[in-house]
């Protein structure tokens, strides 16, 4: 169900995020983004001179390579356009994200190695939709796991207490995975 008609109003600015996520022939994983801002106006630019309605103010990509077991093995990351000449040299930092495992604790360690001075905020604010991307697109064969990856070792799937519906102790967990469901029996 569509949003409620708006007040009247004219609008501005548009962001875009295309995320998709990609089985390897290696066996890894490559879950990508790409952000594109623009304007319905121009407007002068130090850095560019004249940035154009309709031409991006921001277009970047990140593209994070993952295992099985969710862990970074390699980040790209670029910026095609930007307002400043000097944010396309930052992209290199986002190796630091190397090693880190996608799931508890992501965002903090995304903050801690990447967030504020040391990175560039579009790209941050990439790596969460990225990290949802990449649990939505590594699964078994659904012939080999009926359940979220995790449950076919018995162990307790990362994806439980992650939002309403899959609350522990909510009828979903019930339902779908009764040995995991913390509720009154």
């Amino acid at each position: 169900m569509p949003l409620p008609s708006a007040a009247s109003r004219s609008k501005l600015h548009t962001r875009q995020i295309v995320i998709e996520g990609y089985r390897r022939d290696d066996g890894l994983w490559d879950i990508e983004g790409h952000l594109v801002d623009t304007k319905t106006y121009g407007f002068a630019n130090i850095d560019r001179g004249q940035v154009e309605a309709g031409e991006p103010l921001h277009e970047m990509w990140l593209r994070l390579t993952i295992d099985e077991t969710y862990v970074v093995r390699d980040v790209e990351a670029s910026t095609d356009a930007a307002p400043f000449n000097l944010c396309p040299v930052i992209t290199p930092i986002f190796k630091e994200l190397i090693g880190l495992s996608v799931g508890p604790g992501w965002q903090r360690a995304v903050r801690e190695r990447v967030g504020g001075v040391k990175g560039c905020t579009h790209h941050v604010e990439m790596l969460g939709p990225l990290a949802t991307v990449a649990f939505q697109t590594i699964r078994r064969d659904a012939s080999q796991n009926a359940g979220p990856p995790g449950t076919e070792n018995g162990e307790r799937p990362r994806i439980l207490d992650t939002c309403h519906a899959l609350a522990s102790d909510g009828p979903v967990v019930k339902r779908d995975l009764p040995q995991f469901y913390t509720g009154a029996k």
